[in-house]
């Protein structure tokens, strides 16, 4: 990531808009905002496939769930954030992985410029690959700064974005009882 560029274009930002970029409070505003965007984008480049190592467990064959795993993203339409949970879910088959490997998943996949819709079927589609489950679940909900802040500006609007493979997708019965179990019943 190229922290200079960056620098360089906040203070333009800054120009563009009328402010002074030498002016005491903003004066450490471009590498303040440098250094956050390699925080924010620290997902590019990264191969998320990569944190998934399957575990051999033929004794568990029922719905592993995390949800409401917290992520942030950036929208790539409007470069403003988007806040909100992830909700994943898979049917083993033959292996496993580390819980902490999904919610991984999610951080790494949400770290880079995204739409909420590619999100969701990235980390679907991770999972799929990586573990070859009988099935995925990805429920994401989030609330887009963009339509909060500006344009129609309704605080409080979330979007909500699903995807099914597999099993979840073929059988009803058990899409259900994980979306229930996403609900909380």
């Amino acid at each position: 990531m190229d922290l200079k560029k960056i620098e360089k274009g906040m203070r333009l930002i800054l120009e563009g808009i009328g402010e002074d970029p030498r002016r005491e409070g903003l004066r450490d505003t471009p590498g303040r905002v440098a250094r956050m965007h390699a925080e924010i984008f620290s997902g590019i480049g990264q191969d998320a496939s990569r944190l998934v190592q399957p575990l051999d467990s033929d004794k568990h064959d029922e719905i592993v769930l995390i949800r409401d795993i917290p992520f942030y993203g950036m929208c790539e339409h409007h470069f403003l954030p988007f806040i909100g949970k992830a909700h994943v879910a898979y049917l083993p088959k033959g292996s496993i992985c580390g819980l902490s490997k999904l919610a991984r998943v999610v951080d790494v996949v949400s770290r880079r410029p995204q739409l909420q819709e590619r999100l969701t079927s990235e980390i679907a589609d991770i999972l799929m690959n990586t573990l070859h489950p009988r099935g995925v679940m990805v429920v994401v909900e989030a609330e887009h700064l963009c339509m909060t802040m500006r344009g129609v500006r309704k605080p409080g609007a979330v979007t909500t974005t699903s995807v099914v493979r597999g099993i979840f997708r073929n059988r009803a019965a058990t899409r259900s009882e994980a979306m229930a179990l996403i609900r909380g019943r």
